[in-house]
């Protein structure tokens, strides 16, 4: 379709979401039957540095596949996915502090991941003539994002009872879903 979403596309991020949940099960039965952990880690932390590394892998691709196409179009992929990726990874290291990890545990990581951008990019680089669009990566990278959304942040979101912290809620997530929207707009 002219948008590049297609029903396969709607069946691969259900299956992601399918999977992001088995894996967050198996997650929580490993942590339950390993009697030497000694960090007190949520699941989501796993899950959610697993979806942040295949968002960044993507991202990466994008970049290059732009750049390839023509270096106005490659500056202005690499401008949005700029703007969208520095909230995003203050998010996604909020998640990790929230989900048990120390500061300097969550910095690393999120750094690592960050790194899968660069993998991306040089497997657009180096298979550029036989890759096709990125649709299932695409699809598994949202529905890591919507499961966390789902089954982590929103329920713990609901746990607030002051009047004044849930409106502050409330306006943080609008204004998170007008930048995502602005966002859009630009791509």
């Amino acid at each position: 379709s002219e948008t590049g979403f297609s029903p396969k596309i709607g069946i691969y991020f259900l299956v992601g979401i399918v999977i992001f949940f088995l894996l967050e099960k198996y997650i929580l039965w490993h942590h339950s039957h390993d009697e030497e952990h000694s960090e007190n880690v949520h699941s989501l932390v796993y899950v959610s540095m697993i979806g942040d590394s295949l968002h960044n892998f993507i991202d990466g691709m994008v970049i290059a596949a732009s750049f390839i196409a023509s270096p106005a179009l490659g500056i202005a992929a690499t401008i949005a996915v700029v703007l969208h990726e520095i909230p995003q990874e203050i998010g996604q290291f909020a998640i990790l502090i929230h989900g048990g990890w120390s500061k300097a545990k969550a910095l690393l990581y999120n750094f690592a991941s960050a790194l899968t951008s660069i993998l991306g990019a040089l497997i657009v680089l180096v298979f550029a003539r036989n890759l096709e669009t990125p649709q299932v990566l695409l699809a598994f990278a949202g529905a890591s994002f919507i499961y966390l959304s789902m089954s982590d942040i929103i329920p713990e979101l609901h746990k607030e009872r002051s009047p004044l912290k849930s409106f502050w809620q409330i306006v943080c997530f609008v204004i998170g879903v007008v930048v995502m929207a602005l966002l859009l707009k630009l791509e």
